[in-house]
């Protein structure tokens, strides 16, 4: 019998899916009650770019890709649709879309996190006086009253990977979407909230606290959208979902989707999933993703820190009463790098480039400058090697580029210690990247701690499971979760830092000169 036609002699529904509609990949796993994967399915999201710095996805292809992952990854399992208990979509973030509120037709191709279509305008709001007297105004508010709320705004800046200057460019830009807003005729979305409305035929309109908090436009400390941002933006807040629990009935899909109604038990933003799925359940406990980037979460229980610089509050996930929050640090293109690297051939298999960077003692001076470094907030930056001499080899690129990705984890952990007053407990690490053990290794010895890796690395997926599995009553608690974890390895370190420590300050020079260039 084919997938997803009901069955009366079918087995009770003992399974929930996990989907992961990430940055490069879209991916689907069934997961049973022992949170094994009984099937899988992957399909290659094909990002767009139609202008110079456009980064977009076709809203059509992503649907069709999701819901072909879904059914593929049931049928390799071996079951039915009625099978399935529940269903958690875990989301990139700050990737949205708009659409009209009445036909449903989208004003635009999904306009990706990655995209830089807003450069000149977030130069020009960070460059502005009205931003310096914003910044003067909150941090009087903040020494007055002592109030962390007030900090966050005294420093804020734009950056392009924020959704509310590109949505403030879309009202400037799209006179379809600008006139439908005036009209109380537009919707506004992330993923999962397209995902949402397509899968229940427009009859929920909806997102979750992490995926909300993950816009920039959503106000963590209030838990509202921000009224000040978007009148200081011109963006209607018309526009904007309701905003509902992470792990929560959401409804169920329509029968014609799949042949019977799949409920929809979670949605949830991809690295909040993640440390949900690393079961990161109290504060002080840590989760490193190296995927297409890398981020650093420190779960922060019930406070809610707001922080300078390179690290922003979040809300991980709330569940009923519970609300827990999380301060993120970000490094873009880690994965990125070495997929370029295997693109033009420094290795043929990335299983390879562990080996390659332990067989020379170093990279030989060699040091590779990523193209946005920690901060990310230098969109025209360009990724670049240095110290390249006749004897360097591949051997030593590939190192210089593991290197640099350990370095810039050390950073990042060191400005963590310095501004999260909180003692940091387990680290555990997960994405494509900590599948290589010499960016652990390094990683491990770099920051003096240990590092867990799970057995399965597709955390994001599971998080989604295991939200969807708690609203199901799949999973009865947390404490049921934190037994289906399994250890693949643990590293510890075996090398006193300063070892690193001309590499690094090498590599720190190069970065400091490379905006130079």
């Amino acid at each position: 019998m084919p997938c997803g036609q009901p069955d009366s002699g079918a087995a009770p529904a003992r399974y929930v899916l996990g989907v992961d509609v990430g940055s490069t990949v879209v991916k689907c796993h069934v997961y049973d009650r022992a949170a094994a994967v009984r099937g899988s399915s992957y399909r290659k999201v094909e990002s767009l770019y139609p202008r110079p710095g456009w980064v977009e996805l076709d809203p059509e292809v992503l649907w069709s890709q999701f819901i072909g992952v879904i059914k593929e990854a049931v049928q390799a399992a071996g079951l039915h649709m009625k099978q399935i208990a529940g269903l958690g979509i875990s989301t990139q973030r700050g990737t949205f879309i708009t659409w009209h509120k009445r036909t449903g037709k989208p004003f635009h191709n999904l306009i990706s996190w990655q995209d830089l279509r807003s450069a000149e305008l977030v130069n020009s709001w960070n460059k502005s006086l009205l931003l310096k007297v914003i910044h003067v105004v909150f941090t009087v508010l903040h020494f007055l009253t002592g109030n962390d709320r007030y900090l966050a705004p005294s420093f804020f800046t734009f950056s392009t990977h924020q959704t509310s200057m590109k949505l403030s460019w879309v009202f400037k830009n799209i006179h379809e979407a600008e006139e439908a807003a005036k009209k109380n005729n537009c919707c506004f979305g992330t993923v999962d909230t397209w995902l949402l409305y397509r899968l229940t035929k427009g009859s929920v309109y909806a997102t979750d606290y992490s995926n909300a908090s993950s816009t920039g436009i959503f106000e963590p400390f209030t838990k509202c959208w921000n009224p000040t941002l978007c009148r200081l933006l011109s963006i209607p807040m018309s526009i904007y979902p309701p905003v509902k629990d992470t792990s929560f009935n959401f409804g169920s899909t329509d029968s014609e989707i799949f042949g019977v109604p799949i409920p929809i038990m979670a949605v949830v933003a991809d690295q909040q999933s993640a440390m949900f799925g690393e079961c990161c359940f109290h504060p002080g406990d840590v989760k490193l993703t190296m995927g297409t980037g890398g981020f650093w979460n420190v779960n922060t229980g019930e406070h809610l820190f707001a922080s300078r610089g390179s690290l922003y509050p979040l809300i991980g996930w709330k569940i009923g009463e519970e609300v827990v929050y999380l301060t993120e640090g970000s490094i873009s293109d880690i994965g990125t790098a070495i997929k370029w690297a295997l693109d033009i051939e420094l290795f043929t298999n990335v299983n390879e480039t562990a080996e390659m960077a332990q067989s020379t003692a170093d990279s030989q001076g060699v040091c590779f400058i990523p193209g946005l470094q920690i901060s990310g907030d230098d969109p025209y930056l360009c990724a670049a090697f240095t110290g390249l001499k006749p004897s360097t080899n591949r051997n030593h690129l590939v190192r210089a580029i593991l290197e640099s990705v350990a370095f810039r984890n050390k950073l990042l952990y060191d400005i963590i210690v310095k501004k999260v007053h909180i003692p940091l407990r387990t680290i555990r690490a997960d994405g494509g990247v900590s599948n290589n053990s010499f960016v652990m290794q390094m990683t491990s010895d770099l920051i003096n701690k240990k590092i867990e890796k799970p057995a399965n690395a597709e955390m994001s997926s599971l998080g989604a499971a295991f939200l969807a599995g708690l609203a199901s009553g799949f999973w009865t608690d947390k404490k049921q979760l934190k037994k289906l974890r399994r250890i693949e390895a643990v590293f510890e370190p075996q090398k006193d830092s300063e070892e690193y420590r001309p590499a690094m300050d090498a590599w720190l020079q190069a970065m400091k000169h490379s905006p130079h260039w």
